[in-house]
């Protein structure tokens, strides 16, 4: 297929639409490079959190969901996207090289699909069940890749080993100073265009009706507290065959399909990390899903957001200035 020159205000559109992907503590660590012909994505390996993310495995899973992103926004504004993975063996942080070709017509639900991102919100709040799952979790499984990635939605008698799960990974970490470190950092109300707002975080008794949620730094005196009992959430399983950097790359693109989905069904989610980070939660996952030799990468909650509670506001994002090349 040949290749074709697409206009620069639509590439950056795109990317800034990609960008608004989520991230392991909102660190956001792609770097993007737009060409004549085409654009390259790359995980920024200055921007990774080396205690909670030893291998830089999730910086990965998050481009993956950018990338993603950015194929929905290209094929809303009239492109396919033809990505090819790891062009470059000699340097594994180019995740992707990719070229574009027209598409006839845009259909609304491409546009709807794009429109999701801007709606999308990480909310750590308790969620009430979701209704009507028979019939969404079918357009779920469609939404993404099956051979590269499994989805299992674990039952609900899974949940208490998954609370257990939650509280060992926390108590592990206890006395970690480095990854303690960490959480304050990226929770710092001095980061402008990155890190985790106050906005988004929950109050200690929110936190405390999530079994399943990692466990951030919480002032004692916020007194906040949503409406509704604990958390209903259906919980969702992402593995991969493997855990190489493919892997990973392709559950970031399954985690934001499933994102966008939800979504778009107006329901409310909160992709949970803390448990694939250790290796005896992993090990607890596997024990739960239906393919015991793959491995978890991810967890998602998804549910029905507390009645009465506000839209979150979106978090901040780094100036596209400091993520986007472009070379034409």
């Amino acid at each position: 297929m040949p290749r074709t020159v697409v206009d620069t205000g639509v590439i950056t559109s795109a990317v800034e639409l990609a960008c608004r992907a989520p991230s392991l503590h909102n660190i956001q660590p792609w770097r993007w490079v737009a060409g004549k012909m085409g654009v390259d994505l790359f995980v920024d390996p200055h921007r990774t959190v080396t205690s909670t993310d030893r291998s830089g495995r999730e910086a990965i899973i998050s481009c993956g969901a950018a990338l993603d992103h950015f194929r929905v926004a290209m094929a809303a504004a009239g492109w396919e996207t033809n990505v090819d993975q790891f062009p470059n063996p000699s340097n594994l942080d180019h995740l992707v090289s990719a070229d574009f070709a027209p598409v006839d017509y845009v259909t609304q639900p491409r546009r709807d699909r794009a429109n999701a991102i801007l709606h999308r919100r990480t909310n750590r709040l308790p969620f009430r069940a979701p209704k009507h799952w028979g019939s969404l979790e079918p357009v779920l499984r469609s939404s993404f890749d099956n051979d590269s990635v499994a989805l299992d939605v674990l039952s609900d008698d899974a949940r208490p080993r998954l609370a257990e799960a939650s509280r060992v990974t926390d108590a592990l970490r206890r006395y970690d100073d480095s990854y303690q470190h960490e959480l304050l950092w990226w929770t710092s109300p001095l980061r402008d265009a990155e890190g985790i707002p106050e906005s988004a975080l929950v109050s200690e008794s929110d936190a405390r009706r999530v079994d399943v949620n990692r466990q951030f730094p919480v002032d004692p005196l916020d007194g906040r507290s949503s409406a509704g009992t604990y958390d209903q959430a259906k919980i969702l399983a992402l593995s991969t065959p493997r855990d190489t950097r493919a892997d990973a790359l392709n559950c970031g693109e399954a985690l934001s399909a499933i994102l966008l989905e939800c979504t778009m069904a107006g329901l409310a989610t909160c992709p949970v990390t803390h448990l694939t980070e250790l290796e005896s939660g992993r090990e607890i996952i596997r024990d739960l899903t239906a393919a015991p030799a793959a491995v978890p990468q991810v967890l998602i909650r998804v549910g029905v957001e507390p009645e009465g509670e506000l839209i979150p506001k979106p978090t901040p994002r780094r100036p596209l200035s400091e993520v986007l090349e472009i070379h034409r």
